[in-house]
């Protein structure tokens, strides 16, 4: 199995599609930094193509806007389109970082049953609530 974690920054607002069996579908691209160089010198972001399926997908729509700060794990996937490599992330967790008024947060329990963030939940498919974070 595989489980990718990625911590970034949104960079549009997110849209939820269906697919043609009526599955909702939220997707988004996120940035990842990747520091500095030896010189000093930024490096180019990584992106990755996010998505996030059913009910979970829908209840997260109006909150994942361009320039949230999300830490997001799931399973990795990748794909080529004309010459170029695409990565992504179907995504299982999603975690809100804090930072400013209006910031949102959920989390999940991961296998050991070890909370992240600031509320321990287990959410299967529905995100019942959102907290706010200050």
């Amino acid at each position: 199995m595989q489980k990718l974690i990625i911590a970034g920054t949104v960079g549009k607002d997110a849209v939820l599609r269906r697919t043609q069996a009526g599955e909702p579908v939220l997707g988004f691209s996120l940035a990842v930094d990747n520091g500095k160089d030896k010189d000093g010198k930024d490096r180019p972001a990584t992106w990755f193509d996010c998505n996030v399926w059913g009910k979970r997908g829908e209840g997260l729509a109006k909150h994942i806007t361009k320039g949230s700060r999300l830490t997001l794990s799931g399973r990795p996937t990748a794909r080529a389109h004309e010459e170029k490599a695409y990565l992504g992330i179907n995504v299982d967790d999603v975690t809100f970082q804090g930072g400013g008024s209006g910031e949102r947060q959920q989390s999940r329990q991961d296998d050991d049953g070890d909370s992240y963030g600031n509320q321990p939940a287990d959410f299967g498919d529905d995100v019942p609530f959102m907290m706010e974070w200050r």
